[in-house]
């Protein structure tokens, strides 16, 4: 039987040189990746490159000049500068008033901050179409730029909220009393003292944001404000005109790239984050209610207000008439089972990515985790066009299919695996797996006895996101659905286009339930995850 090293040096009782976890993790680090590993990896981030690779192809196969031509056209400018200006305007807006929440709950100290910061969060858990939705219930004639960025910058405070606020609490207040003995005041000293430290956390905030503004779909569609992904739409099911759709979302990937360079370049300039934290300050009440409506805005506009429109609507005496309830129980139906495939194809492409980017370094492993986080970069308009080619293209008997619909979903939503189970692998201490192997277990069977049951509870959390996900896309629902296979996200689409608010409330509300139980399951497993909703 082989004996590890460091077992052998303390049985015979000579003094414990053994390495500690972190010393053993650095060893991983640097040890060559097992080859089957490495293969299972390569094969999985090449299935989520699948979309981009085509759409280049795609575009390319229809020639430079038709592109330019494209590209030249004022419509399409137009859709560039709208999609640009509100993902500016979002992005801006969402990271001023979400770091005014975030300083609020963690510097001041408010009866039940658990609570507020539970409700802070809750944009998250609403789609911008859902909240677009409930604001046309009362106001139907909201449209264009000026509610667009209002709702999405509701919708998208949390993303820079959350990460600012768990940044501040490890800030140190130091520098920052330092500055206030200086005659700074608090709004000045925490700009030159502290900002600095928290400014990774609201940059990579921030990028969230601007994706997120970029790609989004449903509410700019509802609100008739002509983005690039409302181009894309039109051009592919309008006049099927594919090369025109390519081009544009080849520009709109383009743009995310533009984004996500951006963000690592300013990311990389940044000092590291100090270590001590600063202690919540008592005001008073006057005070205290002055502070509220900064953290109440966002869960107000947009989760209050739409849940309030769609409820009214709801309980109408002709709404209730109307309810189609066969209908409503096969779109439930559709939307649990795709997301339950969604979430569990993601997991099966995530864990060779996990577990290779959890134990080892590397050009090669850097390589395959960008690849396997692409799907943050592509919009889900993006994913769905370049399916529906490739489909057509390569695989035509699988064209409107449930598998390319799931398919997609994993492609969309695998990085919120990745990184949730890439964490829970990287905590796995590395003697216990050395410890297997003594006994003589072969590196897979030490692997499966030992790391996956300590890291289960990572690899479901990684699996709820992505149902929750899934469950609330809509544009590549709209693309790949089978014909007749309807969610509740493209019930609710179909009815709101239409302007039939009161037969799309039974599938807004149901969507609402359905998603918030996975919610529930994911914060009884760890309330951290809650920040990555």
């Amino acid at each position: 039987m082989i004996v590890a090293p460091e077992l052998a040096s303390s049985a015979a009782g000579v003094p414990d040189a053994r390495p500690t976890p972190a010393a053993l993790s650095r060893l991983s680090a640097h040890r060559r990746p097992p080859l089957a590993l490495v293969v299972a990896a390569i094969v999985a981030a090449s299935a989520a490159a699948i979309p981009l690779v085509y759409l280049v192809v795609r575009s390319v196969e229809s020639g430079l000049p038709t592109i330019v031509e494209t590209l030249a056209r004022p419509r399409v400018l137009e859709y560039a500068a709208n999609s640009l200006g509100l993902a500016a305007a979002t992005t801006a807006s969402a990271l001023v008033l979400g770091t005014a929440v975030a300083f609020v709950l963690t510097r001041v100290r408010v009866p039940f901050a658990r609570t507020w910061l539970l409700i802070s969060a809750l944009p998250l858990a609403v789609p911008s179409y859902l909240a677009g939705y409930g604001w046309l219930v009362a106001q139907p004639g909201l449209n264009g730029f000026l509610p667009s960025w209002l709702l999405l910058t509701a919708v998208t405070v949390p993303y820079v909220s959350l990460p600012v606020a768990a940044a501040l609490r490890g800030a140190s207040g130091d520098l920052e009393g330092v500055a206030r003995t200086l005659g700074r005041g608090p709004l000045r000293a925490f700009i030159v003292a502290t900002w600095p430290s928290v400014r990774p956390a609201a940059i990579a905030g921030s990028l969230l944001v601007a994706l997120y503004a970029l790609s989004d779909f449903g509410l700019v569609a509802m609100m008739r404000f002509q983005t690039l992904t409302w181009g894309i739409n039109a051009a592919y099911s309008a006049s099927f005109d594919r090369a025109q759709a390519a081009t544009l979302a080849l520009l709109l990937v383009v743009l995310a790239l533009v984004v996500v360079t951006g963000e690592r370049a300013a990311r990389r300039q940044l000092p590291r984050a100090a270590a001590r934290a600063i202690a919540p300050r008592t005001v008073g009440r006057v005070t205290l209610l002055s502070f509220l409506p900064i953290v109440a805005a966002a869960p107000l506009v947009g989760v209050a207000i739409p849940m309030l429109g769609l409820l009214t609507r709801l309980l109408e005496a002709e709404t209730l008439r109307a309810i189609d309830a066969p209908r409503l129980l096969g779109a439930v139906g559709s939307t649990v089972g795709v997301a339950l495939a969604a979430a569990a194809l993601a997991v099966l492409l995530a864990l060779p990515i996990a577990a290779l980017a959890a134990r080892h370094r590397g050009r090669l492993v850097t390589a395959i985790e960008s690849v396997g986080y692409l799907g943050h970069a592509l919009p889900g308009i993006v994913v769905g066009l370049s399916l529906v080619f490739f489909a057509l293209a390569v695989v035509p008997v699988l064209y409107q299919s449930i598998a390319v619909l799931v398919f997609a979903y994993a492609v969309l939503f695998m990085p919120k695996a990745i990184g949730t189970m890439r964490a829970g692998l990287g905590d796995v201490p590395p003697r216990l797996i050395a410890v297997a192997r003594t006994l003589g277990d072969s590196p897979l069977r030490a692997w499966w006895r030992v790391t996956v049951p300590l890291a289960l509870p990572s690899i479901g959390i990684g699996a709820l996101l992505v149902a929750i996900a899934t469950m609330k896309e809509l544009p590549a629902t709209l693309l790949l659905r089978p014909t007749g296979v309807q969610t509740l996200a493209t019930e609710l689409w179909n009815r709101t286009v239409v302007f039939e608010f009161g037969a799309a409330a039974p599938y807004a509300a149901l969507l609402v339930l359905v998603a918030a139980v996975p919610a529930v399951i994911l914060s009884g497993v760890r309330s951290a995850a809650k920040e990555e909703l």
